[in-house]
């Protein structure tokens, strides 16, 4: 538990400096662009992660908005109860959950209009044999056939997004080290904690991977553009007025009487 509490204060005492906060969303544009750049020149070689089957891709990205809400509903309820059991404050809270996965639904299922609309099936990769009959990625796939459309990353908003609403939503535990929380609660809270930092570490680390192995410069983009969008306008926009599910609370209420 001493080496937890360990951990805890130093990823805690990291997201506390400015610089990481603040520029945090950043990271990601500049790894698509400099990923894409390096793709385009063909300057990294193949490793394990090249391939789409490697085990970071198919048990945590494919399911990647699964990891993040079954570590961060836990994680919200416990940390924000520390700070009020109001029904109504938790409630608002856990909307922002509701919030959250709503855009990951518009935004990938939008993805996936836009590759249908925009694309055509074809016999094989050659794109030299047109079938009509197909309209559709899945009916064309199905058949065994290459769909060819506008295909914007869905791995480069899904694991840019996710990243950025665990970071928003696990902001609490900065004024929580000082708070007055059991301790069951507390060595669950900071495990959920550690994991959530480890599963931010692997989002970013895909990301990277996403960017120098896979798709077309303008789809990383793009999608990463509408991960940054989805977070700024919540968490930077919506979530400053009153009627919103609101910030995540920054510090206990001990706390915010002593400033008074």
């Amino acid at each position: 538990m001493a080496a937890v509490d360990v951990i805890v204060n130093n990823l805690v005492t990291l997201w506390r400096i400015p610089a990481v906060r603040q520029n945090f969303h950043w990271i990601f544009l500049l790894i698509s662009v400099a990923g894409s750049i390096l793709k385009e020149l063909q300057l990294v070689p193949q490793t394990y992660f090249s391939s789409s089957r490697n085990a970071l891709n198919v048990y945590f990205v494919k399911v990647s908005w699964g990891w993040t809400l079954l570590l961060l509903t836990p994680f919200l309820l416990l940390s924000n109860s520390s700070f009020s059991r109001s029904a109504y404050f938790l409630g608002r809270r856990l909307l922002s959950l509701a919030v959250a996965t709503a855009v990951w639904y518009v935004c990938t299922e939008t993805f996936f209009y836009i590759e249908d609309a925009t694309g055509s099936c074809f016999e094989t990769d050659a794109m030299d044999v047109l079938k009509k009959e197909f309209t559709t990625k899945v009916s064309c796939r199905q058949a065994g056939f290459r769909w060819n459309g506008y295909d914007i990353s869905g791995h480069s908003f899904i694991l840019a997004y996710s990243a950025l609403f665990i970071v928003e939503e696990t902001a609490p535990m900065a004024s929580l080290k000082t708070a007055s929380v059991s301790p069951l609660p507390k060595l669950v809270l900071n495990l959920l904690y550690v994991a959530l930092n480890l599963i931010v570490i692997i989002w970013v680390w895909m990301f990277a991977c996403t960017s120098v192995y896979f798709h077309d410069p303008s789809h990383k983009l793009l999608g990463t553009v509408c991960a940054l969008l989805g977070w700024h306008l919540t968490y930077r926009v919506w979530y400053l007025k009153p009627l919103s599910p609101g910030l995540p609370p920054h510090r206990h209420p001990k706390e915010q009487k002593q400033h008074a």
